[in-house]
Parts: C-alpha cells; structure tokens; sequence
C-alpha cells in the first residue's frame, strides 16, 4: 500500500517535468525561398501570451537533410518546430546552428535531439563556453518565470561544435559561411550565409523594424555588424526577430543607430547626461516610434553609448 502514494508522486513529477502543455500554438512556416523556410514568431519578450515562443527558427533543406537555425526558447517550441518541420519535408534533421547564447533561440535543442538524435549542434565558442558555466540554467529559469511554468521540462542541450569566422560547413551539397563577432548583440554572435542562395541568417545582430536589446553586447559591434551583413549583399536577410526582407531592413537598423550615436555624441560634448538626450533623440528617431521594444529599450541604448564614449 505504501508503494500507491510513491507511484502518484513520481507521476506527478513525470508530469511537471514534461511541462503544463505539449507544444506552443503552432506558427505557420513560411518558404521564403527554395527550400528555406522560417517561422516568424510573434516580436516582445518571453511571456504568458506568447508561451515564451518569439524568434524565427529557420530550416534549410539539403540534399542529404535538414539543416536547422534557432529552433526556438524551450522544449514546447521546439515540438512545434518540429512538427512544423516534419509538414515541409520527410528528410532528418542533420546539423542545428544556435547563433547566440540568448536562449529564446536555442532551448528548443531539446526537442530536436528528441526527434534527431544524431543531430549535430554547432554554436561560436563562447556561446558553447557560457552555456555551460551556468548561462543555460539562467535562461532555462527566465523563460519558466516569464511564462508562469509553461516551459517548464525544459533541459538544456547545449552545442558541441565549434564554429570559427570565415569557417565553411559543406553541408548537403550547401555552404553554410560563419561570420562570427566577439563585440556584437550577445558577444557571442554567428550570422550564417547561405552562399549558393546568397541568404543571410543574422541572428540577432540584425533585427527587423524592432528596437534591439543590447544589455549583453556592445554598440559599436553591432553598428559592425550591421556594416559587415550590408557588405554581404545578400538577396534575402532572415532576421533572429521581425519579418524577412531585402537589405532594406539592415539599412533601417544601420539609420537606427547611426543616427542614435551621432546625436548621443553631440549632447554628450555638451555635457547633457543621458535624461536630458532622451527626449530629443526620441524625437529624431519618432519614425521608429511603432517598433517592438521602444519603450524598454530606447534609454538603455543611449546609456550603452554614453559608457562606449567615455571608453574613446
């Protein structure tokens, strides 16, 4: 009889641990070109509302296999990846790239080694290094608390290739190009080019029409960054959030914030301090006023900037 109530709690604990529901509300997958498909999550931050889903994980179908680009912030989204996936072909997932530490984009490893086991997970070096001294459980433990346990089941499968800049994976008859930074969005950064269809995956050096949280980065990297993926020139850019597009999206982003740091360093000679510069590069950049994140966002790039000045 004492055997009933330890049979009930290790199925409740089965059940914790597999997360309060299955999958996240499936996203359609959109092919934005032969054979690449992304979904385009909902842009914000991790929530109740978005189930913690809100980037663009991507798929490229090879001649061999699939090839894989952020498969999403938890265990549940990625099952929707998958499943999401498994409509468009019937090949197996061969390799995943994870194009930063941030692990709204790489948590959903989980659910494609579930499906794949044979996958192989490559990231830089340093998102592979900070992964592992505890970044993991920092976002596995953000994305159950921003979404009240809806993640919760979520482990963290953490990549073991390295990926250096200029590096090429000959992948499926497809060469997937490294473009790496040390200084950008999350300091941790891959952009992946897709040399044959000249696409450009940007992660999250490049947002569409979204105003980009650069608490872990620096701002002259991803002013870099930016830079290096106009001069790729590429045909189609898939943004780490925001819609896909031509090199119009990066040029908005480059207007963003060059404009930004011109005016933060001409009031700065003036000696205004960041509270007096906030209101008047609002008004400069007011055309960007209807873009995720503004509120939020906004006054701690123009104090990110003031910090990169003082550094000269």
């Amino acid at each position: 009889m004492r055997l009933v109530p330890l049979f009930v709690a290790l199925a409740l604990s089965t059940a914790a641990l597999a997360g309060p529901k299955d999958t996240v509300r499936a996203y359609p997958a959109q092919q934005v070109a032969a054979g690449i498909h992304v979904i385009h999550g909902p842009q914000g931050v991790p929530s109740v509302k978005n189930q913690g889903f809100m980037n663009n994980p991507a798929w490229v179908i090879t001649q061999d296999g699939v090839v894989v680009i952020d498969p999403g912030s938890s265990l549940q989204a990625g099952r929707m990846v998958v499943a999401q996936l498994k409509k468009s072909t019937r090949l197996p997932v061969t390799h995943v790239f994870n194009t930063h530490v941030h692990g709204d984009h790489w948590l959903g490893n989980q659910a494609i080694l579930d499906a794949w086991p044979g996958a192989t997970l490559i990231a830089h070096p340093d998102m592979i290094r900070k992964a592992r001294e505890g970044a993991d459980a920092f976002w596995i433990k953000l994305m159950s608390d921003r979404t009240r346990g809806y993640t919760d089941g979520t482990r963290a499968a953490i990549p073991t290739v390295e990926a250096a800049d200029g590096q090429e994976f000959r992948i499926g008859g497809k060469t997937f190009r490294i473009h790496s930074s040390t200084d950008a969005h999350s300091k941790t950064d891959l952009m992946i080019e897709l040399v044959e269809d000249r696409v450009l995956f940007t992660g999250d050096n490049v947002l569409s029409r979204q105003v980009m949280n650069l608490r872990d980065g620096t701002f002259k990297g991803v002013m870099k960054a930016t830079d290096r993926a106009l001069a790729i020139d590429a045909r189609l850019y898939i943004p780490g959030h925001g819609k896909s597009g031509d090199r119009t999206l990066v040029e908005d982003q480059k207007a963003w914030f060059g404009t930004l740091m011109n005016e933060v360093r001409r009031m700065y000679d003036e000696g205004k301090s960041d509270y007096e510069m906030k209101p008047v590069i609002a008004e400069k950049l007011k055309a960007y006023r209807n873009w995720p994140e503004w509120d939020p966002n906004l006054g701690q790039q123009i104090s990110l900037a003031i910090l990169e000045i003082e550094q000269e």
